[in-house]
């Protein structure tokens, strides 16, 4: 099955980015030659670096040439989407342009042309008549209509791929989101967790870009800070610099891993992390002085016999208490539910980065983004801080989200 699926993946790539190539090169040139061939070359090229991009991230390679990579291998990830939608867009507008001068032509030939003629004097001779330029031919006609809508849609996989890129670049957002819970104590009303997830840490997002999530986060002042998996993509060696900032972080800070950690070494990313001031909550609870705080693994842990226990997380506790939970996927709320949780904490959605990744996102998570209720259990997702892959968003903008408990007793 999986040599099938691979093979299956392999020509619709296949198949998409040969119709890319004849929309954007073929049909806009007169024949074969240079333009035909360059267009060749930047499609195959852009999807050389692409795979090189994801296979020097995942078998480790030198981090100088994970950076020479990622930026033009992701990015034309994201371009390559949006080129094939613009095109496939186009498929609709072309034959509407070409129509348009056959319509002019029409409305031309059917306008009358008579003029007025004084009473007595005699009718001008009519010159004789000059042959008809009519439109265009065919041919050229529909050269100049592949080449208007293939300039188009370069223009908007372009603008559209550097917007938001530009957005991931100057960093998340704040979001403020207030969940009421039945059983937290009066004293704890508008207490605030700074919620952050999927920093992707990496080749691309390095130490500035942490430096934009800590600066973002304490300038929120919450009471706690709660790092829901995907910090990073790489190693401790590569990527502990890059991570520093996270020393800075102003308000007791937890963290559970995601599932880039188990990409990227988790043992060595937790006693890191605690190195720079982080309690990891390794399917363990801490009992703050209002509400429980649970934490656990990931479920990719489970190849490294590290996955998520919740009997051991939240097994003992006394159930008259609120409990926050802290997970990377949101698929982990059914077991939530069954151990009383009242609200978890995740990400790992992205909210699905580059539409229309958000159906897709929907297809594998009961929640991609936002506030939702399962039973007596609370689920709230992240879109993000960060980015995996390109440094990109399309409909889903990053963000830092506040959480503000209230007391349904206050």
């Amino acid at each position: 099955m999986v040599i099938i699926f691979g093979l299956l993946a392999l020509g619709v790539l296949v198949a998409g980015n040969w119709y890319l190539w004849r929309r954007l090169f073929r049909d806009t040139t007169r024949g074969p030659g240079l333009a035909r061939r360059a267009g060749a070359a930047v499609i195959a090229g852009g999807w050389v670096l692409a795979v090189g991009a994801v296979v020097a991230e995942r078998a480790g390679a030198p981090f100088w040439l994970q950076q020479v990579l990622a930026w033009p291998g992701f990015l034309w990830l994201a371009l390559s989407i949006y080129l094939l939608l613009a095109v496939v867009a186009g498929e609709v507008a072309g034959p509407l342009l070409r129509r348009l001068p056959e319509r002019r032509a029409r409305a031309a030939a059917a306008a009358p042309q008579a003029h007025p003629v004084p009473a007595g004097s005699v009718p001008p001779q009519a010159p004789e008549a000059e042959p008809e330029s009519g439109p265009a031919p065919e041919p050229s006609r529909r050269l100049f209509v592949s080449r208007v809508v293939a300039g188009a849609a370069a223009a908007a996989a372009v603008g559209t791929v550097g917007y938001g890129t530009y957005g991931v670049l100057r960093g998340p957002s704040v979001k403020r989101v207030t969940v009421p819970l039945a059983k937290l104590p009066r004293a704890a009303h508008g207490y605030r967790i700074a919620v952050v997830s999927d920093s992707h840490l990496g080749p691309i997002l390095g130490r500035g870009f942490a430096q934009k999530v800590v600066d973002t986060i304490n300038s929120t002042r919450p009471d706690l800070v709660a790092v829901v998996g995907d910090l990073v993509d790489g190693s401790v060696k590569d990527l502990g610099p890059a991570a520093a900032p996270l020393r800075q972080l102003n308000a007791p800070s937890y963290f559970v891993t995601g599932n880039h950690e188990y990409f990227s070494g988790a043992e060595q990313w937790v006693e890191e992390v605690r190195r720079l001031g982080l309690l990891p909550l390794e399917n363990a609870r801490t009992e703050l002085p209002w509400f429980d705080l649970a934490g656990v693994n990931d479920i990719a842990g489970e190849s490294e016999g590290q996955g998520p226990d919740f009997g051991k997380a939240l097994g003992d506790r006394d159930t008259a208490r609120a409990c926050v939970l802290l997970a990377h996927q949101p698929v982990q709320i059914h077991d939530a539910v069954k151990h009383g949780v009242d609200l978890q904490l995740s990400g790992h959605t992205h909210g699905g980065q580059l539409w229309p990744g958000n159906f897709v996102a929907a297809a594998a998570n009961p929640t991609v983004a936002g506030l939702e209720r399962y039973g007596d259990t609370q689920l709230y997702v992240s879109r993000g801080a960060g980015a995996w892959g390109p440094p990109t968003r399309v409909g889903a903008p990053s963000d830092i989200t506040v959480i503000e408990l209230a007391s349904m007793r206050a």
